[in-house]
């Protein structure tokens, strides 16, 4: 994620979200979709519930095989993946997974054009937000909208700095999105933020430590955004940017992902822990899910993985509803 992740509601939103009484959030599950495995494109997506990290198989699987492409969720209604890339070439389909049933859905609205690589994250309870990727006149900085309460889909006058594809994106959520990493022609180390109240774009000062590309971004709302693997022009890393929200800096974890890694997917319990799965070392489709714990910045492995190794995948979360 993936790429389009969920987010918690924050102070920002109406009373209409807020709780009633104390009860706490509910944590859900995060979803892994789609990817390129030995045996091809994958159409299936593991769940993994949040509670005990445990991994199971939806019966619902995408309308199609496909890799590259990207995820978002409306966190305690549904997530969606979009784009990519499947046996009949670039897709601009949207599927939709309705929670808590995990019954698939495809939606009548489309991305602007059918783009394999784009990044996308949501601003929950409002809209997602999908952008870059290559369409087929090259690549892309369009930014498209998908508003959650219609599913109608718009496009932004704001754009990616660069047309860029396989990038990344993470949310905080009701208050601003960022779009980190990916190629133009060269690997790409700075991140575009897009303010929610008016959909407009900036650029922040501060950069990942390299331009990186095929890397995975997720957010703990609130209070930070995290950038992790990658490919560089020194090879794949297994580093973790981590982007502070009140101020906009970076800094770089001490914990690392298990191997250097590319081609990942990322999703986030946000409150939490974010998780990143899958990918390529290189020599080898992974099927592992290594998780970093909010509070202190750790990492652990899961002991479940993905249902097979895979590459090219995308994750989005419900967080539940608050």
């Amino acid at each position: 994620m993936t790429r389009f992740d969920s987010r918690r509601r924050v102070s920002t939103y109406t009373s209409a979200w807020m709780p009633t009484d104390d009860a706490t959030p509910q944590s859900v599950a995060g979803y892994f979709g789609g990817g390129n495995s030995s045996s091809g494109r994958i159409s299936g997506i593991d769940k993994i519930a949040f509670p005990d990290d445990s991994k199971s198989t939806l019966s619902a699987t995408l309308s199609s095989g496909r890799n590259n492409l990207a995820g978002m969720a409306n966190s305690g209604v549904a997530g969606y993946f979009g784009g990519g890339n499947d046996s009949s070439g670039r897709l601009s389909g949207i599927d939709k997974i309705a929670f808590p049933a995990d019954t698939k859905t495809t939606l009548s609205a489309t991305l602007s054009t059918p783009r394999e690589g784009p990044a996308a994250f949501a601003n929950s309870g409002v809209a997602g937000y999908c952008g870059g990727g290559q369409n087929n006149s090259g690549r892309t900085a369009s930014i498209d909208k998908l508003t959650f309460s219609t599913e109608v889909r718009s496009e932004l006058s704001g754009t990616l700095t660069t047309v860029r594809d396989y990038l990344s994106g993470m949310a905080n959520s009701g208050v601003a999105g960022y779009f980190g990493g990916g190629n133009d022609g060269a690997y790409i180390s700075g991140i575009d933020k897009i303010t929610f109240s008016a959909d407009t774009k900036s650029t922040l000062s501060a950069t990942l430590t390299s331009g990186a590309l095929t890397l995975a971004a997720m957010a703990n709302s609130g209070t930070a955004g995290y950038f992790g693997g990658g490919d560089t022009s020194s090879g794949k890393v297994s580093r973790i940017d981590k982007i502070t929200f009140s101020s906009d800096t970076k800094s770089t974890l001490s914990a690392t992902l298990t191997t250097a890694v590319s081609e990942i997917a990322a999703m986030a319990n946000s409150g939490v822990a974010g998780y990143f799965g899958g990918g390529h070392t290189g020599a080898a489709n992974l099927s592992r899910i290594d998780k970093i714990t909010f509070s202190a910045d750790t990492k652990s492995t899961l002991s479940d993985t993905l249902s097979s190794a895979r590459n090219y995948l995308a994750g989005m979360a419900d967080s539940g509803i608050l």
